[in-house]
């Protein structure tokens, strides 16, 4: 038994059986770490030290029978744009290079309180801008399936860290994919919440009424138990729903109508993952599960709505970063001149490139052409929506176009990289719940790449959504 290739629940039977202590399992993912990710490059600042002292702690409370959390001792992977107290908080920008949190984000604290062993802080796209984690100010990660591969983004080392056996289990953020995407490419289970389930405070906002915390882990059972530990209210953020969290569901696929949009297989889509989510969908309906073809008319227009929304978010989410509070200051001798060479400095192009979409689209003249009309289109997603889930349980489709591509490949195309997120944009514009698992693999040049497929959720229902992605798991049979 390889200690790092635990799942979250023989974790913690393998502990209470005292067959392994929960430093015994930290040291070998500190051990798997210094020897492989050198090469993956998914952490950007391991706390060994801090991890060490967390599960001896657990094995402490463990002797003296105080311990009964399914996380105590797990070791855990938490995205670099979330705060961590007394560890760096980068964002992956060389504007918050110096910057150590003073705090833990809501988040955080919910996993503290159950015993979780924090690892370290992993590689993102700066501030979270980007689907291939090559936006990041430290050097790309790649992907454990093919090194020469990106993982996806902006949570890429947070899926890298999990697939390669780096964490047992891992915390992200996704502002229009940025969890699920990477959890496509890397071949493991990531959840996307309902917004408001799980807090938000803590985390460095891209776009406020986009962003959502959520967990990655190496099967599906893995993400129930993450979410269900850190889903609830928060007084500290204002979003925060106070709404009591349902516990686990156990779902039988005899009878589930499961909604495939016609619009998620149309035009751009890779025909062999469209075979591979095709013939994932056969079977579960082959398990009882009934397929419903449905519409969602307005789902060409996410993409562009979500990028309007999200430039002027971020254009004014960012504006904070000015050198005079924290983080980096260049040298200038004029107040103007230092706001203008930090940030000319710190942020890098993409960001950049996202302020200056933003700050365009709110201003005077274009504000109702695009902003204004970005907003009613988000109305009418969510109206789409919400008339699926008259008819159906769940929603289902790929998660991705295509599979991992090679690094590079995008970079210099804005258009072709935002594009890679047309499938899981206009969950976030609607604010609902959605998860992707592993579907299969496909061939691609001597690869075997992993396919995602996505289930979409009605709001504030995690419950049925993850029991019926565990029946699916069961049928299928992919897991890490």
């Amino acid at each position: 038994m390889k200690l790092e290739e635990l799942s979250i629940r023989s974790f913690a039977e393998g502990l209470r059986r005292k067959q392994f202590s929960a430093i015994e399992v930290t040291e070998a993912y500190l051990k798997a770490i210094q020897e492989r990710d050198g090469v993956l490059h998914s952490y950007l600042f391991v706390a060994d030290e801090v991890a060490r002292t967390s599960a001896q702690k657990i094995d402490e409370a463990l002797a003296s029978g105080d311990l009964s959390s399914p996380l105590a001792g797990v070791p855990f992977a938490v995205k670099d744009n979330i705060a961590v107290e007394g560890l760096p908080s980068t964002a992956g920008s060389r504007i918050l290079e110096p910057y150590i949190a003073s705090y833990d984000a809501g988040v955080i604290r919910r996993l503290k309180s159950y015993g979780a062993v924090i690892l370290g802080k992993t590689n993102l796209d700066e501030f979270a801008m980007g689907s291939s984690t090559e936006n990041s100010a430290f050097g790309a990660t790649k992907n454990p399936a093919d090194l020469a591969r990106v993982p996806g983004g902006s949570s890429g080392g947070s899926a890298a860290a999990v697939a390669g056996n780096l964490a047992l289990a891992a915390i992200g953020s996704d502002t229009g994919g940025s969890i699920r995407q990477p959890a496509a490419f890397c071949g493991v289970v990531g959840l996307k919440p309902t917004y408001g389930r799980v807090s938000r405070h803590g985390l460095i906002a891209m776009a406020s009424s986009l962003d959502q915390v959520g967990p990655f882990g190496k099967c599906v059972d893995d993400a129930a138990i993450i979410y269900r530990a850190i889903a609830g209210h928060d007084r500290y953020d204002a979003t925060s729903v106070p709404r009591d969290v349902e516990g686990d569901k156990q779902v039988s696929l005899t009878g589930i109508k499961i909604g495939v949009p016609k619009e998620y297989f149309a035009e751009g889509l890779n025909p062999d993952v469209a075979r591979r989510v095709h013939s994932a969908l056969g079977q579960v309906e082959a398990a009882g599960a009934t397929l419903v073809e449905i519409s969602l008319p307005h789902a060409r227009y996410a993409l562009p709505a979500y990028y309007v929304i999200m430039f002027a978010e971020v254009s004014a989410n960012l504006a904070r970063f000015d050198g005079l509070r924290y983080g980096f200051r260049a040298s200038s001798p004029t107040l103007h001149a230092l706001y203008e060479e930090t940030r000319n400095q710190g942020f890098g192009r993409e960001v950049k490139r996202r302020i200056m979409l933003g700050t365009y689209v709110l201003s005077h003249g274009y504000y109702d052409a695009y902003y204004v009309k970005a907003q009613k289109v988000r109305r009418l997603i969510r109206h789409n929506f919400a008339e699926a889930f008259k008819k159906v349980d769940v929603i289902m489709g790929p998660t991705t176009p295509g599979v991992a591509f090679k690094f590079g490949a995008m970079f210099a195309d804005p258009l072709s990289m935002y594009l890679e997120d047309i499938y899981t944009v206009a969950i976030n514009l609607a604010g609902l719940p959605a998860l992707s698992m592993p579907c299969g693999r496909i061939a691609d040049e001597g690869k075997e790449l992993p396919v995602g497929l996505q289930l979409i959720g009605p709001w504030f229902d995690e419950a049925k959504l993850l029991g019926i992605a565990e029946a699916c798991e069961s049928v299928l049979g992919f897991r890490v």
